[in-house]
């Protein structure tokens, strides 16, 4: 699955899993701009068969429920949906 990575500040590997077609997912990925952090991102729904479906997979781990937008930091924590509060939370210094 090939990622689209936006530069910024290293704080960690950000990886945004989002939807083309979704409002939240946008306003996702420009907060994550906005806060000029270093973070990779895919739309699920842009990719072939066979990686929508890993796509969905990973998704599903850390949110059972499937949904969009998926903030995983380093591989082991998640932010499920438009969360700016959180967002910041974690990123503000």
């Amino acid at each position: 699955m090939e990622y689209t990575t936006v530069e910024g500040e290293d704080r960690g590997d950000l990886v945004l899993y989002a939807l083309s077609t979704c409002r939240w997912c946008a306003m996702t990925k420009e907060l994550l701009q906005s806060l000029h952090l270093k973070f990779r991102y895919v739309y699920a729904d842009m990719l072939p068969q066979d990686e929508m479906e890993e796509a969905i997979r990973e998704v599903e781990r850390f949110n059972p429920a499937g949904s969009f937008p998926l903030l995983v930091i380093n591989g082991k924590d998640a932010i499920i949906g438009y969360k700016e509060a959180e967002i910041r939370k974690v990123f503000e210094r």
